[in-house]
């Protein structure tokens, strides 16, 4: 019995420690595998989400996963992979949404 509800409070605990971030990134990241590395990153991270190209020419992101992770996942997309010139990140944090993996959209 002790078991089981410790069980679901430590389920109802992970939940809780999720965060959610938007981050718009700008610059040259489009067409030099930004999303592609940016996926790549976040399967390492155990981040989910998912990337798109924006037609203004940056790069948009929803990410969720645990703080410590995406902290780190989020510093990585402010440099990016090495073909790409980030000049600017916007952040915008947001509730998790429940993604259950990271896509190119």
């Amino acid at each position: 019995m002790f078991s089981d509800k410790f069980k679901r409070n430590r389920k109802s605990n992970n939940r809780m420690n999720k965060k959610a971030i938007i981050l718009q990134i700008f610059g040259r990241v489009q067409g030099v595998g930004f999303r592609y590395y940016t996926q790549k990153k976040a399967d390492e991270f155990g981040i989910h989400g998912f990337a798109k190209n924006r037609p203004d020419g940056s790069v948009y992101i929803e990410a969720e996963g645990e703080e410590g992770p995406l902290e780190a996942f989020v510093f990585w997309c402010e440099e990016g992979p090495a073909w790409a010139r980030v000049s600017k990140v916007e952040k915008q944090e947001i509730p998790p949404q429940g993604y259950q993996q990271f896509e190119i959209r």
